[in-house]
């Protein structure tokens, strides 16, 4: 008896503040080209108010700028590098002594009749994300990038990822468009059965307000959203994100710890259940 084909199921990242701590330019970056964090943001949100711009496009610029001040051009293999240094959140990276979430969530997903597909759209950098740990587990990731010279030096933002163009980017993935440049794809017709993943089979995970209309937008269509903070925030940090249960933004709130048998976990385990009892793939020894 043949074996219908695993459904497409989509795990859907934030970068900053979901899979990592802090900002992923703090943590060696700014250092390099000589500013603090707090002077490097404020001098982003000066240009940005003077410019009367894209919070995103000037901080990018920003980096452009301190680089040559510093004469350190950026390359793809220098962010690339400093990617490798981002602080990835507990459970994310395999040990000797644990399966590590991308394979615990897929082999899940694959007894359930479901294939896994993971994503991240962030207004970080591909170029840094690119130089992590764990890049090999996704699928695709849209994030803000650079354009680059015939020298390999960046020289302007070619891409700026903010918090409401991130929504576009939930349609590209519903309707297989896996890049940042077709738009007369996403805006075309396509029959829902034609959508390589329907929004009722993704789960969005993000973190504090700028993922506010992705989250709310994934809610409306039928997917599932959750809201995590760092386990090491105060409680009116965590209390502003429960809020967002309250105003109907998000389905869970959960601490960004991607462990075995923590919340976030059993969360997740959850709701890949059940999209696969919507689907109809669930196996009856698994119900």
């Amino acid at each position: 008896m043949t074996q219908a084909p695993l459904l497409k199921t989509a795990l859907i990242y934030d970068f900053d503040g979901t899979l990592a701590r802090g900002n992923m330019q703090e943590v060696t970056f700014i250092p390099s080209v000589g500013m603090g964090i707090g002077d490097f943001w404020g001098e982003a949100d000066r240009l940005t108010r003077e410019a009367d711009g894209d919070n995103i496009l000037m901080y990018m610029q920003l980096m452009l700028q301190r680089a040559r001040e510093q004469k350190q051009p950026i390359t793809r293999k220098l962010l690339a590098e400093h990617g490798q240094d981002v602080k990835l959140f507990d459970g994310l990276k395999t040990d000797l002594t644990a399966t590590g979430w991308f394979e615990r969530i897929n082999a899940l997903g694959a007894r359930y009749g479901l294939d896994i597909e993971h994503y991240i759209i962030s207004a970080g950098l591909e170029e840094m994300i690119d130089g992590c740990p764990i890049r090999d587990a996704f699928t695709h990731v849209f994030a803000s990038k650079f354009a680059y010279d015939a020298e390999g030096v960046a020289i302007w933002p070619a891409v700026g990822v903010n918090y409401t163009t991130k929504t576009q980017y939930l349609f590209r993935i519903n309707k297989g468009v896996l890049n940042h440049y077709e738009h007369d794809k996403i805006n075309k017709f396509m029959p829902d059965k034609d959508r390589p993943v329907p929004f009722e089979r993704m789960i969005f995970l993000g973190d504090g307000d700028t993922d506010v209309p992705t989250m709310k937008m994934m809610h409306s269509k039928g997917g599932f959203s959750i809201a995590v903070y760092d386990p090491r925030n105060s409680e009116r940090d965590q209390q502003k994100l429960y809020n967002l249960i309250s105003e109907d933004r998000v389905n869970f709130v959960a601490a960004a710890d991607y462990r075995e048998g923590t919340a976030l976990d059993l969360i997740v385990k959850g709701l890949v259940g059940r999209i696969a009892i919507n689907a109809g793939t669930m196996p009856a020894d698994a119900l």
